[in-house]
């Protein structure tokens, strides 16, 4: 017991003080957006932080009374999307960062500055050159629309991915190939058994970008009601001559978007250890 009570200097004991209270400042918005979530009265400004009355009426009218605002329509297009972007998305970028850390040939560095180029441009200074795009082949307000761009542009993003393929060595790249190992086979059975901490970043950030957007959503659906996601169906209930009414609402909405993905975070955070632990089945 002394022994433990020596270790507690007072940088230490400082440290947890500070990470308590940055603790509360982070969960604090939380706390704060579940009990406006709950509260039975209406409004949007109130003068006081506990709520007089806790209901989950909020919650039951989000999905029950849909005429003006379709949340569950809209909670299963962006579920859709997400879903749909995140595979493709995954496959796109994993396979464009094994080619750019494994593949050898003649215009790998030029395909690579050209990406890196590219990325330094603001992704917004397209938006309504992609929206034309989609107009003139008849995929604009779409939901396919929406998640062909999502996922048109994944590889780009490929720098993290091919970092941590190149920190797997050479040599098992090597002694797959003298086994007979094709170049598929290296990538499914050797490099990606040994890479689940990375595929699990890639589907988690796969998945939150087109789950949380509201920019290109908004841009693509336009006034495409039926087709709007989550984020921008809520922000119409921002609106000032709606918010008085549907803010408690809106509140509601904004916890269950999190739903998703604390789920899929929970579910896939045991494979950020994996890692080259895991091994490698020869081809």
């Amino acid at each position: 017991m002394e022994e433990n009570d020596a270790r507690l200097t007072p940088g230490l004991i400082a440290t947890y003080i500070i990470l308590a209270f940055l603790s509360i400042v982070w969960i604090l918005p939380l706390v704060w957006l579940v009990l406006c979530s709950l509260r039975a009265e209406p409004g949007a400004l109130t003068p006081y932080i506990l709520p007089k009355g806790l209901t989950l009426n909020n919650y039951i009218r989000l999905f029950s009374e849909t005429e003006q605002f379709n949340y569950p329509r809209w909670y299963m297009n962006s579920f859709i999307v997400a879903v749909f972007s995140c595979l493709i998305s995954t496959v796109f970028v994993l396979g464009v960062s094994f080619a750019f850390s494994r593949l050898r040939f003649s215009t790998k560095k030029l395909m690579m500055n050209l990406v890196l180029i590219l990325g330094m441009f603001p992704g917004f200074m397209s938006m309504i050159a992609i929206y034309h795009i989609l107009k003139s082949i008849g995929l604009s307000e779409s939901l396919l629309g929406l998640i062909l761009v999502y996922s048109g542009g994944a590889g780009m993003g490929y720098y993290i991915q091919k970092g941590f393929f190149d920190t797997i060595p050479v040599a098992l790249d090597e002694a797959a190939l003298l086994d007979g190992c094709t170049k598929f086979q290296l990538m499914y059975k050797i490099i990606l058994p040994m890479s689940k901490p990375i595929i699990t970043y890639t589907i988690l950030t796969a998945f939150i970008a087109p789950w949380a957007d509201y920019i290109l959503a908004s841009v693509i659906m336009k006034d495409n009601y039926a087709n709007y996601t989550l984020a921008v169906g809520l922000y119409k209930m921002t609106a000032r001559e709606q918010l008085y009414q549907y803010f408690t609402r809106f509140c509601a909405g904004a916890v269950l978007i999190a739903i998703p993905i604390t789920i899929l975070f929970i579910n896939m955070q045991k494979y950020y250890v994996g890692g080259v632990t895991g091994g490698a089945v020869k081809g």
